[in-house]
């Protein structure tokens, strides 16, 4: 579905990332690692389109992210959905606006997904909270709010940034375990992360691959993980 073949990308004369091939297929799950300012986010940026790689090919369901048109970028978005670590919401509206705002965006209220919003957030544990403000939410219940946001069109690859890395050990599993019952229902999972203790909790329970950036290219992680 996500294809790099041997990517490259310069943010101006800098090389963050070298000769990157990899290829997250339907039901894969794996996990990014490195220090920060590794290129991890980056990596994810292109996965998605935001960024075109300075040098080789990120394929989004078999096109070339080069070649794309901007109308043709937003219909293959709608089937990645993007978890960030610092989730942005408007504040003004309750949190279930702020979940359905990608169906206003495409235009799809009304679909079957706007019928399946109550599920939605029953599911990631909100349901209770639909008509809460964003500065209401705690720090789980908002990272779980943005993984409803990114769900909400479908999508069939979930990429997600550091999604636990403001939140307590507690909240952070009960995340992982929304991650690993939509990889079960056959999504791609990708997360960038820098803790290893979340990493072994998820690979004891479903096949997780795990990459780490080094020296600007992509490697599998070593057994001691």
């Amino acid at each position: 579905m996500i294809e790099f073949r041997n990517v490259a990308h310069r943010y101006g004369g800098t090389e963050l990332l070298a000769e990157v091939s990899l290829r997250l297929a339907p039901g894969t799950f794996h996990f990014l690692t490195g220090p920060s300012g590794s290129g991890k986010t980056t990596l994810l940026r292109l996965a998605y389109g935001e960024l075109v790689a300075s040098a080789g090919e990120v394929m989004l369901f078999d096109k070339d992210r080069r070649k794309m048109t901007r109308d043709e970028l937003a219909l293959v978005r709608r089937r990645i959905g993007v978890v960030h670590q610092d989730c942005q919401f408007l504040d003004h509206l309750p949190l279930i606006e702020n979940v359905a705002l990608p169906l206003v965006v495409s235009g799809r209220t009304g679909g079957p997904e706007s019928e399946g919003l109550g599920e939605l957030l029953a599911w990631v544990g909100l349901a209770a909270r639909a008509g809460a403000l964003p500065p209401e939410l705690s720090g789980g219940e908002r990272q779980r709010a943005a993984l409803a946001r990114a769900l909400i069109l479908g999508p069939d690859v979930i990429l997600a940034d550091e999604p636990t890395g403001n939140l307590d050990w507690e909240m952070s599993l009960r995340l992982l375990t929304l991650l690993v019952e939509l990889n079960r229902m056959g999504k791609a999972v990708l997360i960038a992360t820098h803790d290893l203790n979340l990493i072994r909790a998820v690979k004891a329970q479903v096949a997780a691959r795990v990459l780490r950036i080094r020296d600007r290219r992509v490697q599998a992680a070593g057994a001691e993980l």
